[in-house]
């Protein structure tokens, strides 16, 4: 990636001009099946534009998930800068909400009531562990949508994901979409940057809204340059991260301290249930970090563990040895854990953000 940032090709991308950013944002259109694209700074920023474009009347409102990362983790911003109204829907343990549900949330013009304009959905789902939706599931809320005249946005962070673990191309598992943003610094392992697909329109209004943000950049092929190259060469790993989740997943499930429901990880994602009271998340995570191992707690009694392709066998081997001891230091105080592993881990374990 760095060898490609450094023999870019660049100009000034505002002016819509730099050949590198243009080429991989119509490589990406091309991937996921629509006319057009745009590189943004970041996802929150790309699903905030995309609602924003779709939303285009002050007051109107969108149907999302009530444990999503629209809005959970965005600041509200399609609120406080858009003045979009959320209408937060229950999600359901897999990251799906009812369709009934999400029939009954819309609300056509009406004088006391805002006017439902779009549906977000979010794939994979990161608070339900990294589940997919189906291509069956979207292809039936976009149904939904279409009949009740509305859009559909797809937060696709991690649509790559799901795709491989469903073995559905990525093209056809966002064909309903109207709009879909892709992470490419997680688990494809970019420096930084998303993209926002859809159709020639969209991305017309987007570049104006990007530029409105100040997500507006020059020489941005630096970074479409390494982006690429995350895209052509990380897909085909993930495949292998999923298989190392479900590792960590087993491993930890021997761990009696612990419960990971092993259906759950489809993905690259593990969410470790603690089952031993005497044991916090908080305190179970900075044992771990002394020793590179890093994890999120995701409440008083969970743990959120990402891997990525760069987290190899033999660090997941690690990272349950250090489970383990971990539990040893923080029930019997324990020995160091510095005198229990040959070696240092080949990486970190992933962090929320990979």
């Amino acid at each position: 990636m760095r060898a490609a940032m450094a023999a870019a090709d660049v100009d000034d991308d505002v002016r819509g001009v730099d050949p590198t950013a243009h080429r991989f944002q119509a490589e990406m259109a091309a991937l996921m099946g629509k006319e057009a694209a745009l590189f943004v700074p970041s996802g929150t920023m790309g699903n905030l534009i995309s609602v924003l474009v779709h939303c285009d009347v002050r007051g109107s409102e969108a149907i999302l998930g009530d444990n999503s990362h629209i809005h959970l983790y965005e600041n509200g911003g399609i609120s406080t800068i858009g003045g979009v109204h959320p209408r937060a829907v229950r999600n359901n343990p897999d990251g799906t909400m009812d369709v009934d549900e999400i029939v009954a949330a819309i609300r056509h013009p009406d004088l006391h009531c805002p006017t439902t304009r779009l549906i977000c959905l979010e794939n994979t789902h990161g608070n339900s562990g990294g589940r997919c939706l189906s291509v069956e599931y979207t292809d039936k809320i976009g149904e939904i949508a279409r009949s009740h005249g509305l859009k559909l946005h797809i937060d696709g962070a991690r649509i790559f994901n799901a795709s491989v673990a469903l073995g559905v191309p990525v093209d056809r598992l966002v064909k309903a979409a109207d709009s879909v943003s892709v992470c490419l610094s997680k688990g494809l392992g970019a420096p930084i940057g998303s993209v926002i697909v859809g159709s020639k329109v969209f991305i017309d209004k987007a570049k104006i809204l990007r530029k409105t943000l100040g997500g507006g950049m020059r020489q941005v092929g630096v970074l479409c340059a390494a982006a690429h190259v995350a895209v052509r060469d990380t897909v085909g790993k993930l495949a292998d991260d999923h298989r190392k989740a479900k590792s960590l997943a087993d491993g930890l499930n021997k761990i009696g301290q612990f419960a990971v429901d092993s259906a759950t990880v489809q993905t690259n994602m593990v969410f470790l249930d603690i089952v031993d009271s005497r044991i916090s998340s908080d305190k179970l995570c900075q044992v771990l970090k002394k020793h590179n191992v890093l994890a999120n707690p995701s409440s008083f009694t969970s743990v959120r563990l990402v891997l990525h392709y760069q987290i190899s066998d033999n660090d997941v081997q690690y990272a349950l040895t250090c489970f383990e001891k971990a539990v040893e230091e923080l029930l019997l105080g324990g020995t160091r854990l510095e005198s229990l592993v040959d070696g240092t881990t080949e990486n970190l374990m992933g962090t929320s953000q990979i």
